[in-house]
């Protein structure tokens, strides 16, 4: 078995007693010192790990005073801060060996909206999408666009100044900010404003420490007028942060926002913000240029730029590659498509806004007719995106660029650490150029995507830095990039902040640099708030780019072979997309519903990969243990578990908090199909769950659970006597105790009664192996799953009544065990033995030449993801989905007619068919209009239950929480002329169970307006 993980305190006194300090004066947040929460928040987007004493998560402004107001006394004047917003920086920013304190748990509230002065007042850990949405019906948005606009907090923003696509007529966020309430370090609250020169004289006469710091900026721009002309670039994207260029108002007064603002958290702690609106452009297109080489399109953006468009976004060849297997492809593939002359080398998206469909035209057809009247080289045709739905579709794949990168195969993957430069926009093919062939030297491959019109290129050089011999590159790129970029120039830090590059900050700052570091003391005298950023102040050394410790550096301890089975993990860039704000996006279902960073497909890796290290700091051979556990009997073994479950380390053991955040995955396998970088959370866990109850006694549920489908055949037997347990309260309290509520009923249908009243045969080899060329073109085979046949037969059986009336020939596979629910929780020895035996037997099936089709999503999925990696190559079955099926055979379907205008089908997928086959999804859209209906399918979250989740006791008010997030409010829409539909078993017993009139499987649906059931239409024919 796996030894026991104990986890060193990493905390000295002098934190330990400002914790107590903090308890004492009734600190409202949350204080969390464990190993788990620590190792989650050791890490953001960038190449390094840097675990914190302790994460603090306030829940008002009180909190940051009294934070603030601790710290300031001499005894702790030793403990340091990083605030910490969505965690998706890529330089460092907010990692620190101190406390984070993370501002988006619960200072997550929008104050205030004025649609009348186009204002918002918000927390800072408020999510920009999030303030979006609650603009959208007044018509205004907060205008600065970033990719991670779906995690990134108005906190963030504020401290690295973030901007992106659309900057060249909204600014930054800078530009936006009309106030800022701050918390000093001294515990001083202040609201931030620009200041007429009355109001500033009043303020420069405060004896307090906001007079110190007004008297000082005052100082430093009066005496340093023309040198700040001087140093600061005029690009769009200025050197922010410390911004002494912009510190002066026009009428002679000063603004200190300009100076919080990419501060990165050095000078202040920001509490709250009032922001300045923007009316949303009602109309908007894009017009997609395809281009033979990369630089062709780089040159092309200055001719594209005076058009006066909105933005000219660039993505070249790499990352393009990587969005074709990426789940966003199929929403945008028709506007990128390769051509007779090859592959596209380069793309710019060109954006064009208006505020009426007749202005929109007119500026299309102006750039179209300049696009077709220039003949530069290089550019090969281009495509025009109209539509709402496309437009959105082709920026969701822009904003995935970043994480797309680091999806490529292989330990080699692009990093960020060089990967935000701006240069004039005029300058920037020349830039690049040069760029590309510093990389080239270096033998280095990388993708390149951007703002050229801001003069804007991420580049992410492709390193493996678990490969100690890598590690120099990260120097030697970092100094001859910023070399370069001060030739052309530029800015090292144009976009994504400085954090760890702050020892390039005198280079750039010059001898305005000195004046930094009085700002940096007059705000926090004794280094307290994100030391080593930006400026120090006096005292104290800027952090190098290889001072802090590298992931690569923990990883590479992590035997090659062990990183690469563990689907991922090892890969995960911390770039966040499971943090998405959206409750209508599935991913990540346990995230959205607890807040908790370590219940997300990020926080997930980060612990796995902890646990992996631990392992092998051990000398653990996780591949041994596993075959052990695999092979061993099932009687033996319980004595040493029992003895590991009830000794001292349990509570002491690292894996232990690992399990915690593995008990509240879903298993909907969305990070599989959502996650740029494709971790797979279900895949690792259920190693992790077989390893950890190797040492472990499991829950009584367990066993129950995962031999279900062995189980089912003999409680069928006794069905009665199973639903009267289950039906009553005595036995809901009895399966309580064993950990499980809210059980279904058996069915009372008997399946096999009711084919042989159908004439429907039961599925064998020579049968179907018998069956004419024509007959088998009508026939296909069944795959049961145990759920559907002994809970919800009735949905086979409709299935089955809608086939003949088309016309095919349906059989019936004999049911056997698919191993799903083995998977799912670590029984992965028993799973491998369900598997081979359910393969060859469907494989035997198969070899006829009938297509085999499944009817649950879930339980289908299984034999194309968890079969695969249980089976030799070539022994998996190949099963469909119903609607793959039928949406081969559209011509059969059309002649079906069905014409109900009036009424609305909309289909609510299950998470892992939604996810992993979006193509299939959109089969269901393809089937209902052969038929000549009108489907919606609905974006939708998860519905929180997910197989057997929402069964479990533990689960059950989480599972609820999560359904009342998105498909409460998708379900409740329900009426005569709006009718909602769900393909997932679990989805359709989840609606139930929460009170509201049971959704049909649209195969349910479609059998009921087929057989004309004008009586009691699809209500009669199926359990509800």
């Amino acid at each position: 078995m796996i030894p026991a993980l104990a986890v060193e305190p990493k905390m000295g006194r002098l934190y330990t007693d400002y914790f107590d300090a903090l308890r004492l004066a009734r600190f409202a947040g949350d204080i969390e010192v464990s190993a788990g929460s620590t190792t989650v928040f050791a890490t953001d987007n960038s190449i390094y790990q840097l675990r914190p004493q302790a994460v603090l998560f306030p829940r008002q402004r009180a909190d940051l005073v009294l934070i603030a107001s601790l710290a300031s006394e001499p005894r702790f004047r030793g403990v340091c801060f990083a605030v910490r917003g969505g965690g998706t920086g890529t330089n460092g920013q907010s990692l620190t060996d101190g406390i984070v304190i993370d501002m988006s748990r619960h200072m997550n509230r929008i104050v205030a909206i004025d649609p009348v002065r186009r204002t918002a007042v918000v927390e800072a850990g408020v999510v920009k999408d999030q303030l979006n949405k609650a603009l959208k019906s007044h018509g205004l948005f907060f205008a600065p666009e970033l990719s991670t606009s779906n995690r990134a907090t108005i906190g963030g923003m504020i401290n690295t100044d973030a901007c992106g696509q659309g900057s060249c007529i909204y600014g930054k966020t800078s530009n936006h900010v009309l106030a800022l309430n701050a918390v000093l370090m001294d515990g001083t609250e202040w609201l931030s404003r620009p200041l007429a020169p009355e109001a500033l004289r009043a303020v420069l006469e405060r004896p307090d420490r906001v007079g110190d710091v007004h008297r000082l900026a005052d100082a430093i721009e009066r005496e340093n007028r023309d040198l700040i002309g001087a140093t600061y670039p005029k690009l769009n994207r200025f050197l922010t942060g410390y911004d002494l260029a912009h510190l002066r108002t026009e009428d002679g007064g000063l603004n200190l926002n300009s100076v919080l603002c990419g501060a990165e958290g050095t000078l202040a702690m920001i509490a709250e913000a009032e922001l300045n609106l923007l009316p949303i452009p009602r109309f908007a297109a894009l017009i997609n240029i395809r281009y033979d080489d990369f630089d062709a399109a780089l040159r092309d953006a200055r001719f594209l730029t005076e058009l006066k468009v909105a933005s000219v976004e660039t993505i070249d060849a790499k990352v393009l590659s990587l969005a074709r297997s990426d789940i966003v492809w199929e929403e945008v593939g028709q506007f990128f498509a390769h051509d007779r002359a090859g592959d596209v080398a380069g793309i710019n998206i060109v954006e064009v806004l208006a505020n009426d469909e007749e202005e929109l035209c007119a500026k299309l057809d102006q750039v179209t007719s300049a696009l077709a009247g220039d003949g530069r080289p290089g550019r090969r045709g281009f495509t025009v995106a109209g539509n709402k739905h496309d437009v959105e579709a082709i920026w969701a794949m822009r904003k995935r660029a970043v994480g797309l990168l680091g999806n490529v195969e292989g330990p080699r993957r692009p990093v960020a650490f060089v990967e935000d430069t701006a240069v004039p926009p005029e300058h920037l093919a020349d830039y690049i150029a040069e760029f590309r062939a510093l990389l080239d030297a270096e033998g280095l491959d990388y993708g390149m995507f951007g703002h050229v019109d801001a003069g804007v290129l991420h580049v992410r050089p492709a390193l493996d830095l678990t490969d100690e011999r890598q590690e120099p590159l990260v120097r030697r790129v970092s100094d001859a990039v910023a070399k370069l970029t001060l030739k052309y120039g530029g800015v090292f830090w144009g976009e994504h902040g400085k954090g760890a590059r702050s020892e390039y900050a005198p280079d750039f700052f010059g001898p305005l640099y000195p004046e930094l570091q009085r700002l940096k003391a007059a705000f926090d005298p004794h280094n307290q708030l994100n030391p080593g950023k930006i400026a120090t102040p006096g005292h104290g050394a800027l952090t190098r780019i290889d001072e802090l410790p590298l992931r690569g550096a923990f990883d590479r301890r992590i035997d090659p072979d062990t990183r690469q089975a563990f689907d991922n993990a090892a890969y995960c860039n911390g770039n966040g997309a499971c943090f998405d704000f959206n409750t209508d996006s599935a991913m990540c279902p346990s995230f959205k519903g607890t807040g908790d960073r370590r219940f997300s497909p990020k926080g997930r890796a980060s612990l796995i990969r902890e646990w992996l290290r631990l392992l092998a700091e051990r000398g653990v051979d996780l591949k041994a243990e596993a075959e052990v556990l695999r092979k061993r009997p099932a009687w033996r073994g319980p004595l040493p578990r029992l003895i590991a479950s009830l000794g001292r380390t349990k509570g002491g053991d690292f894996s232990h908090q690992v399990r915690e955040a593995m008990d509240t995955c879903l298993a909907c396998k969305a990070c599989a199909g959502q996650c740029p970088v494709k971790v797979n959370v279900p895949a690792f866990r259920s190693k992790f769950l077989e390893l950890y109850y190797g040492r472990y006694l499991r829950p009584l549920k367990d066993p129950l659970i995962a031999s279900i489908e062995h189980l089912l055949p003999v409680i069928a037997k006794v069905g009665w006597l199973y639903n009267l347990v289950a039906g009553s309260r005595p036995g809901q309290a009895l399966m309580g105790k064993v950990g499980l509520t809210a059980l279904p009923l058996l069915s009372r249908q008997s399946l096999p009664t009711e084919l042989r009243r159908r004439g429907v045969a039961i599925a064998r080899p020579a049968d179907l192996a018998a069956l004419s060329p024509s007959e088998k073109e009508r026939s296909l085979v069944l795959v049961q799953d145990s759920f559907t046949s002994y809970f919800e037969p009735a949905l086979l059986l409709d299935f089955i009544d809608l086939l003949l009336a088309l016309g095919f020939k349906p059989f019936v596979a004999p049911l056997k065990p698919n191993g799903k629910a083995l998977h799912v929780h670590g029984y992965l020895g028993a799973f491998e033995r369900a598997a081979e035996h359910n393969a060859r037997h469907l494989s035997r099936l198969a070899a006829s030449g009938v297509p085999l089709v499944g009817l649950d999503p879930s339980m289908t999925l299984c034999y194309r993801s968890e079969y695969p990696g249980a089976l030799e190559a070539g022994k998996t079955p190949t099963v469909l989905l119903p609607q793959e099926w039928l949406g081969e055979r559209l011509d059969q379907l059309a002649v079906r007619k069905l014409h109900r205008p009036e009424t609305q089908y909309v289909l609510l997928p299950h998470c892992t068919e939604r996810t992993n086959t979006a193509d299939s999804v959109k089969s269901w859209g393809a089937i209902f209009d052969a038929l000549g209906l009108k489907l919606t399918i609905e974006d939708a979250g998860c519905c929180g239950m997910a197989g057997t989740f929402g069964h479990e006791r533990k689960n059950r008010a989480l599972s609820e929480t999560i359904y009342k997030l998105s498909w409460r409010q998708k379900v409740e829409g329900a009426g005569p002329r709006r009718i909602p539909m769900a393909t997932g078993y679990s989805c359709r017993s989840q609606v139930k169970l929460m009170g509201s009139p049971g959704l049909p499987h649209p195969l349910q649906l479609l059998k009921a307006l087929v057989c004309e059931d004008s009586r009691g239409g699809f209500h009669n024919s199926h359990d509800m």
